[in-house]
């Protein structure tokens, strides 16, 4: 029998499928790396994307952050131009009242006893005078009660007037300025 020797040949084929499965394992980690770079710039694009949609939601923030900050502005624009309308408002409806205050003193004010100053602060007021006698001061105490548009007449002080030998009282007495209408409103 002849003998052939197969060792090269096996050896041969050995080689082949050696040279073989280092082609696929180089074709292998070559697709795994294009695999792996396409994973990345999809990745890389995507983080991009979300970045620039960040970056539009920062300036539109931004630009609303303005338009906030004007709103506010105008508010208290608003709040100072309605405040000086309600002052303005409130002069207008007590801008008559003072012409009352007058008419109303003149009204109660008794003979022989004259006023020597009147002072207001808001509602209040308070008027100092002289008067022939006490009967004269509570007479106008009286017409102060019967008066619409005066109330609540307090007597602070009298004293008899030495100076000069006048023989007249001085007073001070403080009252309340009130309106009819606001009366039958609380009503």
């Amino acid at each position: 029998m002849a003998r052939i020797n197969l060792l090269p040949w096996r050896e041969e084929l050995r080689k082949r499928q050696q040279r073989e499965f280092g082609y696929m394992i180089a074709a292998g980690v070559a697709l795994s790396l294009l695999l792996i770079t396409l994973a990345h710039i999809l990745i890389q694009g995507w983080i991009g994307g979300q970045i620039e949609r960040n970056d539009l939601l920062k300036r539109e923030i931004v630009l609303l952050d303005e338009k906030i900050k004007e709103i506010r502005e105008l508010e208290k624009v608003k709040g100072n131009l309605i405040s000086r309308m309600e002052v303005i408002q409130q002069l207008q409806t007590s801008r008559p009242q003072i012409v009352h205050l007058f008419d109303e003193i003149i009204n109660v004010l008794p003979d022989g006893s004259y006023v020597t100053e009147l002072t207001q602060e808001g509602t209040a007021v308070t008027l100092k005078g002289r008067a022939q006698s006490n009967a004269r001061v509570s007479a106008l105490m009286r017409g102060i009660d019967k008066s619409q548009w005066l109330t609540k007449p307090s007597l602070d002080e009298i004293a008899s007037s030495e100076r000069g030998n006048t023989g007249l009282f001085t007073f001070k007495l403080k009252m309340e300025q009130t309106s009819p209408k606001a009366e039958e409103k609380e009503q």
